[in-house]
């Protein structure tokens, strides 16, 4: 029998009256303008969209695989938040961090490969389920369209059958319903109806496209027309957490006592306390400088310094300042006297003058430049960075496998050492005869002596669970 229509359209101009369509002061921005889908593009299938009467309508088409109608634009960090009515019948979904390559493209993910097909769209997706017949209620799981498939319930957490009988009661058959999905980071959470229906921590994927999902059909022409209707498409995109204000007197804390939201200062900003040549239990006795705050490495072969102890998981802040053609380095999971043969070698947040250094235009795609976890990946090139002279905020954020890189108050890297994608950029690096570089849990922290007149500051660090 055919599939009749059966969401009314007066439902949603109903509810426009009041509704939050213009960008408030809180920053939330609207993606649907209500009139038209102006900013949005349709990918994969040829499943018919339209805007009526203030929805975004998807119907379906039969012999025609899933189809997507996604953002121009892609997102980081944010908030999405967006009210939907789905035909039972139906499945849909949202995308969110979602990529869609123009070319076919071979991905390698877990060691296994997968061919992502020209102008398929795949990456993180919320579930919409409401098929009562097949009463699974899976709306607000996370799905890995075009990869992984079920991440949550899955591998990533949950249990199929809590969380399905918590979408029984958390679904509203036939009517709307408000899903809210944060991500932030590797964390991803999703709310149905005001509750936390999945969470996970995944960094596959960082960024990317939007997408509402009306789901293939299969060939019956008599599941032609079904509907899944969205409203309120709104973001709000996170600002990044700059690091917590250095305390007004360093010394002050440098007992390990608390300090400005739990972090507390490497560097008193007056004695070498707590730091130590690489090459012994000293703090050089030439090369460096303590002077007005500053910690100065001049150049003239004073040699690496490191922490005396060693750091796990955290988050570390600091300033630096170059001068013309300089080049250094922060570097973190040091392992000094325990490993002889590596004890300098580590993960390295470049100091680099990109403009005047050779080592930037070295390397793989820019991954010696400023920021760039050196000769691995590299730094967003949209990065903003501060002239020679001037001071440059820095942060490193590691917790297990999981680590960032910041400039400024902006992520410019992100990376997980256990991702496919950081075993092919690391086996092309300079680091592969080190055999325990990616398998290392803590370390000292380094500062380098590349030769270059180079000064840090304001080092404080908050350890992490």
């Amino acid at each position: 029998m055919k599939m009749t229509r059966w969401l009314a359209a007066s439902a949603c101009a109903a509810l426009m009256i009041g509704s939050s369509f213009a960008a408030d002061n809180e920053g939330w921005v609207d993606l649907f303008n209500g009139k038209d889908l102006d900013g949005w593009i349709q990918r994969g299938g040829k499943a018919k969209y339209a805007a009526e009467d203030g929805c975004i309508v998807g119907r379906s088409v039969a012999g025609t695989p899933n189809s997507f109608l996604c953002t121009r634009k892609n997102y980081a960090n944010f908030i999405l938040e967006l009210d939907f009515k789905v035909n039972p019948a139906l499945n849909s979904g949202v995308q969110f961090r979602s990529d869609c390559f123009d070319a076919e493209k071979t991905l390698t993910i877990d060691g296994k490969k997968i061919k992502v097909e020209a102008g398929r769209v795949h990456g993180y997706q919320c579930e919409i389920d409401m098929d009562d017949k097949k009463a699974r209620w899976w709306t607000g799981g996370i799905y890995d369209e075009g990869r992984r498939k079920w991440l949550y319930p899955g591998p990533l957490g949950g249990k199929d059958d809590a969380f399905t009988a918590q979408g029984a009661k958390l679904c509203k058959h036939n009517d709307w319903n408000h899903l809210r999905i944060e991500a932030d980071g590797d964390s991803m959470k999703i709310f149905l109806n005001g509750e936390l229906r999945s969470a996970i921590q995944d960094s596959m994927t960082p960024t990317g496209l939007i997408g509402l999902q009306v789901h293939g059909v299969g060939k019956d022409k008599t599941k032609e027309g079904m509907e899944v209707r969205w409203r309120n498409v709104r973001i709000k995109e996170l600002k990044p957490k700059a690091c917590a204000a250095p305390t007004a007197d360093a010394a002050l804390c440098a007992d390990n006592a608390a300090c400005a939201d739990g972090y507390t200062p490497i560097f008193d900003g007056k004695t070498s306390t707590g730091w130590r040549s690489i090459a012994g239990p000293e703090f050089p006795k030439t090369g460096w400088e303590i002077k007005d705050g500053a910690i100065t490495v001049l150049g003239k072969k004073g040699g690496d310094i490191i922490t005396a102890k060693k750091y796990t998981n955290f988050d570390l802040c600091f300033e630096f300042k170059i001068t013309s053609g300089a080049n250094s380095g922060v570097k973190y999971f040091i392992q000094g006297d325990s490993d002889p043969k590596n004890r300098a070698t580590g993960y390295e947040y470049q100091v680099l003058d990109d403009e005047n250094h050779p080592d930037a235009k070295k390397g793989t795609n820019g991954n010696r430049t400023v920021a760039s976890l050196y000769d691995i990946l590299a730094a967003r090139t949209d990065k903003k960075v501060k002239p020679v002279g001037e001071w440059n905020e820095g942060r490193i954020v590691v917790k297990g496998d999981h680590a960032e890189h910041w400039l400024n108050g902006e992520k410019v890297l992100e990376y997980n050492r256990t991702s496919p994608e950081f075993k092919a950029h690391f086996a092309e690096s300079k680091f592969t005869k080190d055999t325990g570089f990616c398998a290392r849990k803590d370390g000292h922290i380094l500062l380098q002596d590349h030769g270059n007149l180079v000064s840090f500051r304001n080092l404080r660090i908050k350890e992490l669970n």
